[in-house]
């Protein structure tokens, strides 16, 4: 089959690079635009309007999260589907999760719209932020739809090795939103609704490349609602794969709103701080994502196929590479905290509030990056309740725990520290459970060994 040539030729570094480094170019462009989202709102000067914003960012999460039970959940089968040859079925539960991913799309938005207020107050509005953080939240419910099926074709095409692919469709949505921000923002003053406004147009824009290639150049993607029946079976092994992605994107959120909740009561400045340190970590953050998941199509392609030898390869080499990239680039950060906080705004105290923030997000993320990776190949191989037990621990319980301790004892810093100790707790558990579950099933395997059966989609 020629495109397992993808997976199958070559060394293991020059395939990871390829589905790789598209991601990962993807992320760093997603890093640029919350950094200009952030600060054309930034330069109005507005704290408040920075604050309501930070507020919003948890209802970006909850559309990721619903939009990768079918898209990172889609992937994973169609993943090992493709390493097991059955590609009639990987084209089946293709087209499902598209449609699955506009019907929820739809629920979610309208749902989102119709209980807008008691959202809004969940989300730690005040009097002063309300009326800027409701035009950014309606606006963003609406484009509901469009932002759920974002996920879908951006996560199937790397499945198929078209991670270029995937790659064009969301950067040239992302480019589209940073050229349209500085023009809602900062020359028709939209303020917070041109900010989701410009997100929403370049969310539409990826969803309607993503589905041109796919008609034209995809073998084994489909959008066809005639083919998107497919077994309850099977339909449960997408959802619980893809929950425990979801279950970490909705969680963030309300690791976000919680956190937000503990600063209330310090100020509005201490909540456009975090919001403001928390989008210069992301920079680190994304580019961690971008290169493990970069690897998830070739970890599930091969746990399909029984290929323990170039995954076990890879597996090392994801170790070197990831933990090298993430400390160095938490160490730029971690040094230069002030000028990249100094960026958005020109306030010293919320610049000196900032700085620390971003010291303690930044200064243990690579426990993060350990646990991200044990993550990705549970996910990958189809270890639904592995992927689910790790979901809830990093932004979860542990977290919950550790800020309500953390809270108590320290007050302030710890609830700026909560997030750092969590790290390390969890990547703590992670590896266990990757030495005690995951490891111990491709340790002693081979390339020579049958393939496993993948579930046919063939009712």
């Amino acid at each position: 089959m020629e495109k397992k040539n993808v997976f199958e030729q070559g060394s293991i570094r020059k395939t990871y690079f390829a589905l790789a480094l598209p991601v990962t170019f993807n992320m760093v462009l997603s890093v640029i635009y919350n950094v200009a989202d952030t600060y054309f709102i930034s330069r109005t000067q507005n704290t408040d309007l920075v604050a309501a914003v930070s507020l919003c960012g948890p209802i970006f999460m909850i559309m990721m999260a619903f939009g990768n039970i079918f898209g990172q959940g889609g992937a994973s089968k169609i993943s090992r589907l493709f390493g097991s040859g059955d590609l009639e079925s990987a084209k089946k539960v293709s087209s499902f999760c598209f449609w699955a991913a506009v019907a929820v799309g739809v629920l979610l938005g309208g749902a989102m719209l119709l209980f807008h207020r008691p959202l809004l107050s969940l989300l730690g509005t005040t009097e002063e932020t309300y009326p800027y953080a409701l035009e950014y939240y309606m606006t963003m419910s609406a484009g509901a739809p469009f932002l759920t099926l974002n996920f879908i074709h951006m996560n199937l095409l790397r499945s198929e090795g078209m991670s270029k692919e995937s790659m064009f469709g969301s950067a040239g949505g992302i480019l589209l939103n940073i050229i349209l921000d500085p023009i809602f923002i900062s020359v028709f003053h939209w303020d917070a609704f041109g900010a989701a406004l410009a997100t929403v147009i370049g969310y539409v824009f990826t969803d309607v490349f993503l589905f041109i290639i796919v008609r034209r150049k995809s073998r084994i993607l489909s959008v066809s609602p005639k083919i998107a029946k497919i077994p309850g079976r099977t339909v449960a092994e997408i959802v619980t794969v893809g929950l425990s992605v979801a279950i970490t994107n909705i969680l963030s959120s309300v690791c976000t709103i919680l956190t937000n909740q503990f600063l209330l009561e310090y100020g509005n400045d201490r909540i456009a701080a975090n919001g403001i340190s928390h989008k210069v970590s992301m920079i680190v953050f994304l580019v961690m994502i971008g290169m493990t998941t970069g690897a998830a199509p070739i970890v599930g392609y091969h746990y399909g196929a029984r290929n323990w030898d170039r995954l076990k390869k890879l597996l090392k080499f994801l170790v070197f590479v990831v933990g090298g990239t993430v400390a160095a680039m938490s160490l730029v950060l971690y040094t230069a905290a002030r000028p990249f906080v100094g960026l958005f705004l020109e306030d010293p105290v919320i610049v000196d509030l900032g700085t620390q923030m971003l010291h303690w997000q930044v200064a243990l993320i690579l426990f993060a990056a350990a646990a991200m990776i044990v993550s990705v190949c549970f996910q990958a191989s189809g270890m639904a309740t592995e992927a689910l037990i790790i979901s809830f621990l990093r932004q979860g319980i542990v977290f919950f725990v550790v800020i309500e301790i953390f809270a108590r004892v320290f007050g302030y810093m710890g609830i700026i520290t909560a997030q750092a100790a969590t790290d390390v707790i969890t990547a703590i558990i992670c590896l266990t459970l990757f030495f005690v579950r995951f490891w111990p099933k491709i340790r002693n395997g081979s390339s020579g060994e049958e393939k496993p059966r993948e579930t046919s989609d063939t009712p």
